[in-house]
């Protein structure tokens, strides 16, 4: 199958770079999105967010004619959607379930265009039988089409799924380097998406079936979550018991079979801090370590905003005529991990968000935004350079391990009280 027109539903942090590695491949790449913000951005050549080496593609992609976005998707020989997949709780923050309201709404914006001989590849992360779902979507918009759901290799569309896995800071490299697993509905629709996914993939593309390759996305996020919860919960045993836990895991892990991740305030991001609760929904009796990593690394937020309390405390008690107004504390870092803007489920954002709600006065220091989100816009937030932080914060707080922070840890070991949650100092 020929492959000369590919469209990218979502061009956000995984769909543009996506569209941008396919038209740097001299394919006519359609973007679309529902921010026009971003369509009319990515139509002067230039980004939206914040990603080494991407304007530099997505330039040369515009300038040639190889990518241009728009709001309504038009007719291509491959679709490929990249829309969030977040999740919903309950009233007591239980109970986590998928939202596939995105990928409905993608769904149904490129049925009307969809023809005979299509491809349509689903990349956001999903829980087991989203794909199924979205096929289902659209037969429902489109029955005068058919699809693998009813009529297997026969069908006039190809369904399948292929998870993105790269990593934030890294993706250029990433899309063309790591093996990707594909999953058809059908085998024929495995072996068509792993012939366009080879157009810029260096890596294997190793075929599967749709449901296998949905889990095989949240097993890999999940693993690492596990881990990450072990650091985590090693960090605040090492607190209780007066004890370096970035020592400790240096020697720990110089066992040949050890290698104990690093401790930090949290997990967040599009894909560890959600995707492991798809698998918890969909067979919570069996679930049980993977929830309980969960539970682990959603607490750690609230671990390091109770050592800022503790530190305010301590502060008040040496200072006792010193109002909560008149201290400051400094958070180093609220994106969800160093050095890229990205704010998705962050739980440097959330502390700094609860640090705001404390009376005291909240420096953010964040090298990769240009402005405060607007969940900490207030009157007692400001968004401060490092040097700012240094010289008034009565409190440090570092989230983030940002190269910036990393350049002047010296200064920042300094401050009489640091709490320091991803091991700045060491």
């Amino acid at each position: 199958m020929q492959f000369n027109t590919i469209s990218m539903i979502g061009l956000g942090y995984i769909g543009l770079p996506t569209a941008a590695v396919f038209a740097s491949r001299r394919k006519k790449v359609i973007g679309v999105d529902i921010n026009p913000k971003a369509v009319d951005t990515i139509n002067r050549g230039e980004i939206h967010i914040v990603e080494p080496e991407l304007d530099m593609v997505v330039h040369a992609a515009v300038k040639e004619g190889y990518l241009r976005a728009t709001t309504t998707p038009e007719p291509a020989d491959a679709f490929m959607v990249a829309v969030p997949t977040p999740f919903h709780t309950d009233e007591n923050s239980q109970n986590h379930k998928a939202d596939l309201s995105y990928i409905q709404a993608a769904a149904r914006s490129i049925a009307p265009v969809l023809q005979p001989g299509n491809l349509v590849v689903l990349e956001s992360t999903s829980p087991v039988g989203a794909t199924e779902q979205m096929a289902a979507w659209l037969a429902e918009a489109r029955p005068d089409l058919t699809f693998p759901q009813t009529h297997g290799e026969a069908s006039d569309i190809r369904i399948a799924h292929c998870p993105e896995r790269v990593l934030p800071g890294h993706v250029i490299r990433e899309l063309v380097e790591n093996d990707r697993v594909i999953g058809g509905m059908t085998p024929r629709c495995a072996e068509v998406a792993c012939k366009l996914y080879e157009i810029v993939v260096e890596g294997e593309c190793v075929a599967t079936t749709a449901r296998t390759a949905e889990m095989a996305k949240l097993t890999e996020n999940s693993f690492r979550d596990v881990n990450i919860a072990f650091a985590n919960e090693l960090s605040t045993i090492c607190h209780e018991l007066d004890i370096n836990v970035w020592e400790l895991i240096a020697l720990a892990n110089r066992h040949p079979r050890v290698n104990i991740l690093t401790p930090g305030a949290g997990v967040g991001g599009h894909c560890i801090a959600v995707d492991p609760w798809f698998i918890v929904d969909a067979c919570p009796q069996q679930a049980k370590i993977i929830r309980a990593a969960r539970e682990v690394n959603d607490a750690k937020p609230q671990w390091v905003l109770q050592r800022v309390n503790d530190s305010l405390a301590y502060y008040h008690q040496a200072h006792p005529q010193a109002r909560r107004s008149d201290l400051t504390v400094a958070c180093l870092g609220i994106a969800f991990k160093p050095d890229i803007d990205d704010l998705r489920e962050s739980p440097a954002l959330g502390i700094a968000q609860q640090v705001a709600e404390l009376g005291c006065r909240l420096q953010v220091v964040e090298p990769n935004v240009e402005a405060l989100p607007e969940a900490l816009r207030g009157p007692n937030v400001e968004l401060a350079t490092l040097d700012e932080a240094l010289a008034q914060a009565d409190v440090i707080c570092v989230l983030v391990k940002h190269k910036p922070f990393i350049k002047e840890a010296d200064a920042v070991r300094a401050k009489e009280t640091v709490i320091d949650a991803v091991g700045l100092l060491g």
